[in-house]
């Protein structure tokens, strides 16, 4: 993956921006199932990828994507391009919601009506159905990389891990949740392999890796919940298949969601699972009070030689704005922790 450099630490960031009110309407709208002018959609969704393209450029990010503007969420959107799936997903609550219900009223507040609470479960053989939607993706951030004349070291594209679709779009037909998963896996290759043969890197999001700890797998062993890590590690290589890993790059994080996240599984239990990724980069949140420490365990559980590390150091879960200072002493921690500055990027 491009992204290097000897002067300077190359700036990122994890993928999804704020999609525009009108754009919104029309992402809640088709997520719902109801008709939508796709003329009107696919204008929308071009001048919204073609602004946050410049916004990118203008302050300062080096390796750039299309905000995921026309996905109404980085993995709720898969239904809609895979066969199998109706119904919904009864998904239980994470353990800070059953510890502390007030933060649970908090947080849905919050949600309110801006997005579908249930998801659709796996009712059938799941196929990927439909290329027509990633292949507009790529087109239209293309398109806005043309028309800004960007100066990008490197452009991505986000697609969810084979973990967190089967997890958050629930099993109602297979007969194990390996199963799912590694069926899951082979299905979303595709959107892989389309993304990569365009020309641009891929960022596989997958929170599932230890977010589900406190959510999915709240009542299991840590034990348990390891080897269901890896196994979910196992996916994302099947789904990879023969694509460079220098064109991957991988995000695991614990959910963002604004609450104490007290049960939050810890780096060092499941951080030498995520380096059995085939990837080349390993994009962790640090800049929040629970995990910001936890770059120290870097320094035990070496980084592999051939990873590069994309540490989160600023918090989007509140309304504080850190101060340079800030973010410049968690980047220095960062690179402290991996020991070589060319392999932190911002």
């Amino acid at each position: 993956m491009a992204g290097r450099s000897k002067d300077k630490i190359e700036v990122t960031h994890v993928g999804s921006m704020p999609r525009t009110p009108q754009l919104t309407e029309l992402l809640l709208s088709q997520e719902r199932g109801e008709p939508i002018d796709e003329a009107e959609f696919w204008r929308e969704a071009n001048n919204a990828t073609r602004n946050v393209v410049q916004k990118q450029f203008d302050c300062g990010i080096t390796i750039g994507n299309d905000g995921e503007q026309p996905r109404v969420g980085f993995q709720t959107y898969m239904p809609m391009r895979m066969d199998g799936f109706g119904g919904a997903t009864v998904r239980g609550l994470p353990t800070d919601f059953d510890r502390f219900p007030k933060v649970a009223e908090l947080v849905v507040a919050a949600i309110g009506n801006s997005k579908a609470i249930s998801a659709p479960q796996a009712l059938a053989d799941v196929k990927y159905a439909d290329m027509g939607p990633i292949e507009k993706e790529c087109s239209s951030f293309q398109q806005a990389l043309d028309r800004v004349g960007h100066d990008f070291n490197d452009v991505f594209m986000n697609v969810p891990s084979p973990g967190i679709i089967a997890t958050t779009m629930g099993n109602a037909y297979y007969a194990t949740h390996d199963a799912y998963v590694m069926a899951v896996a082979k299905e979303i290759g595709k959107e892989y392999r389309y993304v990569v043969d365009q020309g641009f890197s891929l960022q596989v999001d997958a929170p599932d890796l230890a977010m589900e700890r406190a959510w999915l797998f709240k009542d299991e062993p840590i034990s348990k919940f390891k080897e269901i890590t890896e196994l979910h590690v196992a996916a994302i290589n099947e789904a990879i298949g023969d694509i460079p890993r220098e064109k991957v790059r991988l995000h695991a994080c614990w959910g963002n969601w604004n609450g104490p996240h007290a049960d939050d599984v810890d780096l060092v239990d499941v951080v030498n699972i995520f380096y059995g990724a085939n990837v080349s980069g390993l994009s962790l949140p640090f800049g929040n009070p629970r995990h910001e420490h936890e770059i120290s365990v870097l320094k035990k559980v070496r980084l592999p030689d051939h990873m590069d590390l994309f540490p989160g150091v600023i918090d989007t879960t509140t309304n504080y704005m850190e101060h340079p200072e800030v973010v410049a002493r968690r980047l220095n921690d960062a690179i402290d922790a991996v020991g070589d500055k060319e392999r932190v990027i911002a």
